[in-house]
């Protein structure tokens, strides 16, 4: 089971403090939990929250220091964060494990060193803030969640979620993080550098959404779709097809289905022994040459290395004794 260690600094984010609980928790592998989350602080008991409610957590940084994944959640704290947080922060990442942060939790991570010369993000609305303290810090203010080495940095309040998902994604494999994504109610696992806030986050009630252009395209990613077909469906044209996608995903038609499409692919090479010209043909990436440039780019594994890292084939049934 992966051990995870989450950093509440006071005055916390409620919110934050309860995604990697509620999102790593649902993960199960093969029956079993695939995490075991610990809410930890620098001063177990009741600690002082950005809301009214009040929030008592058991365990000291010694959770920290047993964990495989440390996570810091959003704060107000500035320049009041406790040593031994960062001291905890330090030995963690100094001993290769992974270290992420939500929200305002960059600015924990950036204090404590772990982002100079790094590329971050964090909510967008403290960015200003964020990179008048730390200018050595690479920021993208515009994405979603980014991943640098073993320190991972995501934006405010939902994109946590992207974050989690995204974690048990590297851990176990996109159809364990999509299966997780429905049984907590989110959107698929959406890749890092999509933008944060989009121009209309809520479609108007005018029946323009898009929602059903883009549920029939998941039904027919073996099939090579362009632009044309999408507006076609959508009934609109390919101009307004594109400014209403992004409008409501943050990407392009064919960023959407590109991601789209390496998702099958991986879904595919966990869950099938399908030859790999099928599972090109299946997600519509068309050839192994182009399942391979795309998964690599994605992953950083060619589909072999991702099948056999990611498939998990039934035990062998043990055979029953005789009588």
């Amino acid at each position: 089971m992966h051990r995870v260690a989450v950093i509440a600094v006071p005055p916390a984010t409620t919110f934050d403090l309860s995604i990697p609980e509620l999102v790593l928790g649902e993960t199960t592998v093969d029956g079993h939990p695939g995490y075991q989350v610990r809410v930890c602080t620098a001063r177990p008991g009741p600690i002082a929250t950005g809301s009214s409610l009040e929030v008592t957590v058991r365990h000291g940084l010694e959770a920290a220091e047993d964990a495989d994944t440390v996570i810091v959640t959003g704060t107000a704290a500035r320049d009041d964060i406790d040593p031994g947080v960062l001291a905890a922060l330090r030995r963690a990442s100094a001993a290769g494990k992974r270290v992420a942060s939500i929200c305002t939790g960059a600015f924990v991570l950036a204090r404590a060193g772990l982002l100079d010369g790094r590329h971050a993000t964090t909510y967008w609305a403290k960015s200003e803030e964020f990179s008048a303290r730390y200018p050595s810090v690479l920021l993208r203010p515009d994405v979603l969640y980014v991943e640098d080495g073993n320190v991972l940095t995501s934006a405010g309040l939902s994109a946590g979620i992207d974050l989690c998902l995204h974690l048990v994604r590297s851990d176990y494999g996109a159809a364990t993080a999509n299966a997780v994504a429905r049984l907590v109610v989110a959107a698929p696992v959406r890749p890092g550098g999509q933008a944060q806030f989009i121009a209309t986050p809520l479609p108007p009630e005018t029946g323009t959404s898009l929602a059903a252009t883009r549920a029939w395209a998941l039904d027919h990613l073996h099939e090579t779709l362009t632009r044309t077909d999408l507006a076609a469906h959508a009934r609109v044209s390919v101009r307004t097809l594109a400014r209403r996608f992004h409008d409501e995903t943050g990407l392009s038609p064919l960023q959407w289905l590109l991601h789209q499409r390496v998702i099958r692919a991986q879904e595919l090479l966990e869950t099938t022994e399908l030859p790999m010209d099928q599972v090109a043909r299946l997600s519509g990436l068309a050839t192994t040459d182009s399942l391979r440039h795309h998964l690599s780019a994605r992953t950083g594994l060619t589909p072999s290395a991702y099948r056999a890292a990611f498939t998990r084939w039934p035990e062998p049934r043990r055979p029953e004794p005789r009588r």
